[in-house]
């Protein structure tokens, strides 16, 4: 048991401090978006807040086996984002540009070596995204992007529950939605992002490249109330560079949600919750965890 709390701990320490929840192994939050994320909205402006809670039930090592233990932790988080499609086009789309500045509250009770508790917050690393392209059809969106999380945040290589990850990651997008019918009560969605990391200063690892993929499949009542399934997957797709291992990581999870439009006070809502079914770590972290993610998601047109 020493020697399984000892190689706990030392994982966790040389892991890469942003909470192995909300991310694959990078900066992206998985399980923010959901039905129709697909589409950029029409010209204008538009605030979203993203409230969101994670409740860890095990983590699991690079085999994804689950590390024995009473082990949990919560994050908590409320991100800002910003978000202004300009009357501009370029080939044909609405050009766009956005931020989001995230708040984080993390905390993490490890049941090994007698019990060890690990707790962050503040404002995580933001994300400037100078692109975004909207193109739309009579059945269909499309949607590009391209952005950067800066390395803004307060970073602790010696505690995983640090709201700052220590590296900058590029993200592009790309995702469409296509509806069933001409009324656009029925519709696929699917986001997908890839990220490219800047090596971490405190550890001189490069952590590897990631995609994720979130989808949904939605329907929009009568009364305006769209109900739907959604999930993400995400796949570690280079091993980190510079760490003692080669695993790579993976998160996958499924789920509900639900949502509503107000047209006449510029406001939607929508709610959904996840359940990760799997979860494995990768080289930079050496843990990773599993569990429930709920989350509310409220924009309002400006």
């Amino acid at each position: 048991m020493k020697k399984t709390a000892s190689i706990f701990l030392a994982a966790l320490s040389a892991s890469a401090a942003t909470p192995s929840a909300l991310a694959v192994n990078g900066h992206y939050s998985l399980g923010i978006e959901g039905l129709s994320a697909a589409s950029a909205p029409p010209p204008g402006l538009y605030y979203r807040a993203y409230l969101i809670h994670y409740d860890v039930d095990s983590f699991k090592d690079g085999t994804g086996a689950t590390v024995p233990g009473n082990n949990s932790g919560t994050v908590n988080a409320l991100a800002h984002r910003f978000i202004w499609m300009t009357d501009k086009t370029f080939l044909g789309a609405d050009y766009g540009m956005e931020a989001i500045i995230p708040l984080l509250d993390i905390e993490f009770d490890l049941d090994v070596a007698g019990g060890n508790r690990f707790d962050d917050n503040g404002i995580g690393d933001v994300l400037v995204g100078p692109l975004i392209l909207g193109w739309h059809g009579e059945q269909w969106d499309i949607t590009v992007a391209g952005g950067h999380w800066f390395d803004t945040a307060s970073f602790d290589a010696d505690n995983p529950a640090s709201v700052g990850k220590g590296y900058g990651t590029t993200m592009l997008t790309l995702g469409g939605v296509w509806y069933f019918d001409e009324e656009k009560r029925w519709n696929v969605s699917a986001l997908s992002r890839y990220e490219i990391k800047t090596e971490q200063d405190d550890t001189g690892i490069t952590p590897g490249d990631s995609w994720l993929v979130e989808w949904g499949v939605g329907h929009r009542l009568s009364n305006g109330v769209e109900l739907g399934l959604v999930g993400y997957n995400a796949w570690q797709l280079e091993a980190d560079q510079g760490a003692p291992t080669t695993n790579k990581a993976e998160r996958h999870a499924i789920g509900a949600e639900t949502g509503y439009l107000w047209p006449t006070a510029g406001l939607m809502l929508k709610g959904a919750y996840y359940h990760e079914y799997d979860a494995q770590a990768g080289g930079l972290k050496g843990l990773e965890s599993d569990g429930d993610l709920f989350r509310l998601q409220l924009t309002k047109f400006l």
